[in-house]
């Protein structure tokens, strides 16, 4: 039998002893599940060492003679948090842009349509994915780790963790940044000559942006229903917009704009068509 940890149990588990590196993979793998699925508030004081134990079925003297003190099991865990500490939600994102596409394939005939049709876009995943992040206790585990780690006591804890969290970042602005460069090149769109930005910094506008929504909206959580009828950026229809869909037009309007090298004939329609049929960002 397994647990729903992927860990083996009972008379599994006494076919043979886990070896010390078994243990501490399992143990901190069970730990990290159940921060990401309870959420990180402030501390990690609410973790049960115990608890982990027996959610990892391993032998509690492995535990011991690994972390004999909770602090360095704490310490350990942390470091695990911040490596990959920003969740993924790429395949809904897929899944949202596609039906988008399927309603209003229509939308790609002229150059009006077609800038009216990334505004819906836009306006319907920058609501997806704020909704998504501020629902998420991965994502507010990634919030709390970047605002409190500055106070671990330990400086060689707390360099680790910030190395850590900067990977995690970097990783995730270099994912927003490709598909944006991907809607651009499909909807023949470039970033504006003297702009100042590239994708990548523009990614880090985008998601310091999502972030600073996400605090406030714990606090303040009318930001979350907050809604306005409005056809901002060029929009085709009247729609409610959300503060997250106001925030993230106003950078496509800024920065994009038509790319006036791109040609739109019948071969690069049944072409568009044909990779929004099947688009996956480049990447991910």
């Amino acid at each position: 039998m397994r647990s729903e940890t992927g860990a083996p149990t009972g008379l599994a588990r006494r076919g043979r002893r886990l070896s010390d590196r078994e243990t501490e993979q399992r143990m901190l793998r069970t730990a990290v599940a159940m921060v990401r699925r309870d959420g990180l508030t402030v501390s990690l004081d609410s973790i049960s060492l115990e608890d982990v134990i027996r959610d990892a079925d391993v032998s509690r003297s492995a535990v011991y003679r690994r972390w004999p003190y909770k602090d360095l099991f704490i310490s350990d865990l942390v470091k695990e948090l911040a490596k990959n500490a920003t969740p993924e939600i790429v395949d809904d994102e897929i899944e949202l842009v596609r039906r988008i596409l399927a309603e209003h394939q229509d939308r790609l005939g002229t150059a009006e349509l077609r800038h009216g049709l990334l505004v819906e876009l836009f306006r319907q995943l920058a609501l997806f994915d704020f909704e998504t992040m501020y629902r998420s206790p991965g994502w507010r585990t990634y919030l709390a780790l970047h605002a409190t780690f500055q106070g671990l006591a330990d400086g060689t804890l707390r360099d680790q963790v910030q190395a850590a969290l900067a990977e995690s970042e970097q990783a995730h602005s270099a994912r927003v940044a490709r598909a944006w460069r991907d809607f651009t090149a499909v909807f023949g769109y470039r970033l504006r000559p003297g702009s100042g930005v590239t994708f990548e910094s523009l990614a880090t506008l985008l998601s310091a942006t999502m972030h600073g929504l996400i605090i406030a909206a714990l606090s303040a959580p009318e930001v979350v229903g907050h809604r306005v009828r409005a056809r901002p950026f060029g929009a085709v229809d009247e729609q409610e917009w959300s503060l997250p869909a106001l925030g993230l037009g106003s950078f496509a309007a800024a920065f994009l704009e038509p790319d006036p090298e791109v040609e739109w004939d019948e071969h690069r329609l049944t072409r568009v068509h044909e990779i929004l049929r099947t688009w996956v960002p480049d990447g991910t």
